[in-house]
């Protein structure tokens, strides 16, 4: 190939224009072509289907058809979470306005490391990020990669805070993040509170509060605002009281249900997330963007102070006195896209009115779904939901049947849903974050359970 077009500079546009309409047609045959929300046949028939269409990965000579394929053969085997059958995790169908916006953070390639390479997108997040954080009653933001680095750094700052002997304090319904977060870090091993029913118990907690002989702000308590099993949100008001009386500092794992902030019906959900001390978010969850799309909100801006660093080819000590700001400060990580782009111009196009309706219309779809199963004798369900998970099983079934039925139904591609264990039990669970699900579709995905139950 003697001349390789850029994506940007003089040529990009039209350069782009062609290979655009190359991707959408080849998404468009890809998704046709599976017929469902998940590719039927299993890893093997996968991973199979793709080896056959990569062939050789880097051939002697290139291959000008190479995007249409691949596009293509991705769309095919992808589980689609635009397919209303497409239900089991915390995983969105973005928003094109946001997928749009994507695109023009890889045809600019800003990198978030110093202000040289990123002056309009530094600005940006600076400005995104405070707005977010204030309207959670916090302070400012910084950018993750999702709400594992979010629960990290939040663990970080704590470290570096109170020593690197800080306790964690944590939920047995906590994101395993957590605890995978404090052996990274070299701490302690987490004292796990009990959490009956699937929510932080705050006798429990003060219990153990009471018994730790921790020097005032060196115990972090963890609470959790969305469950990833069955979507559930503790009670943060007591349990930040308990905090305040023994001098805990608070961490809040908002990573699903943050976004309900978003909503005038369901925010007061969220009441006591502004006393945390720091305050994850993850916005490829409720709030509908292409992945990565995490923040981590803090109280203190002066926590940040623990991130500082220093490479005189990207912060001099002299370039940040004359004024240029330091920006590796705002994260772990050193090259980093501006996905806060994508971001943006969802909140400016929907505004807190629209991104509210999204919020309000997956609620209700899940206390449709969870009506639905209740009124069914063929299944039994786990609780009202309270955000947008619903957990179910068929009635009298075993836990190996339960297992069998969600795999069965991956195989042949008809449903993806997910599994939760809660109770001792096992659970099928329906996560619903697609605003276009429509009462036919729940009734068939309920239906599609049914027929594959062995009676």
């Amino acid at each position: 190939m003697s001349h390789v077009p850029l994506a940007s500079g003089p040529e990009g546009p039209d350069a782009l224009r062609p290979l655009l309409d190359t991707v959408l047609d080849a998404l468009d045959s890809g998704r046709r072509a599976r017929g469902g929300p998940l590719p039927a046949g299993g890893p093997d028939a996968v991973a199979a289907h793709i080896a056959d269409a990569v062939g050789d990965v880097l051939p002697d000579e290139g291959d000008p058809d190479a995007l249409r394929t691949l596009v293509h053969a991705l769309a095919e085997g992808a589980a689609d979470p635009a397919d209303p059958l497409c239900a089991a995790h915390l995983h969105c169908p973005p928003l094109a306005v946001s997928a749009a916006a994507d695109l023009a953070v890889s045809v600019l390639n800003p990198s978030l490391d110093s202000w040289d390479q990123a002056p309009a997108a530094s600005a940006l997040e600076a400005l995104v990020t405070r707005t977010l954080a204030h309207e959670i009653g916090l302070a400012d933001a910084l950018v993750t990669t999702g709400g594992t680095e979010a629960n990290q750094l939040a663990l970080l700052l704590a470290r570096e805070a109170h020593g690197s002997a800080v306790q964690l304090v944590c939920g047995g319904n906590a994101h395993h993040s957590l605890p995978r977060a404090a052996w990274l870090l070299g701490l302690p091993d987490p004292v796990v509170v009990p959490a009956p029913a699937g929510t932080l118990d705050p006798a429990a907690l003060d219990k153990a509060l009471t018994a730790l002989p921790r020097a005032r702000g060196s115990v972090l308590v963890a609470a959790t605002a969305g469950t990833t099993d069955a979507g559930l949100i503790d009670p943060l008001p007591e349990i930040a009281g308990l905090c305040a009386a023994h001098g805990a500092r608070l961490h809040i794992d908002a990573a699903y249900g943050g976004g309900l902030a978003f909503s005038d019906r369901h925010r007061d959900q969220l009441a006591g997330l502004d006393r945390a001390h720091t305050v994850t978010l993850d916005l490829h969850k409720l709030g509908w963007q292409p992945a990565a799309a995490g923040l981590l909100a803090v109280r203190h801006p002066r926590d940040l102070a623990a991130l500082t660093q220093r490479a005189d080819y990207l912060n001099a000590d002299d370039d940040t006195e004359a004024g240029l700001p330091d920006l590796l400060g705002r994260s772990t990580r050193t090259t980093r896209r501006p996905d806060i782009l994508k971001i943006a111009v969802t909140l400016k196009t929907l505004g807190r009115t629209g991104l509210g309706t999204l919020v309000d219309q997956v609620c209700a779809r899940a206390r449709e779904f969870a009506a639905l199963v209740h009124d069914h004798p063929g299944f039994e369900l786990y609780g009202r939901p309270v955000i947008s998970t619903v957990l179910f099983r068929p009635a009298d079934a075993t836990d190996e049947t339960v297992a069998a039925v969600r795999r069965q139904l991956l195989t042949d591609g008809r449903a993806v849903l997910g599994r939760a264990a809660l109770d001792g039990r096992l659970w099928l669970k329906a996560t619903l974050l697609n605003p276009h699900t429509r009462p036919d579709d729940l009734a068939a995905l309920l239906k599609l359970v049914e027929g594959h139950t062995p009676r």
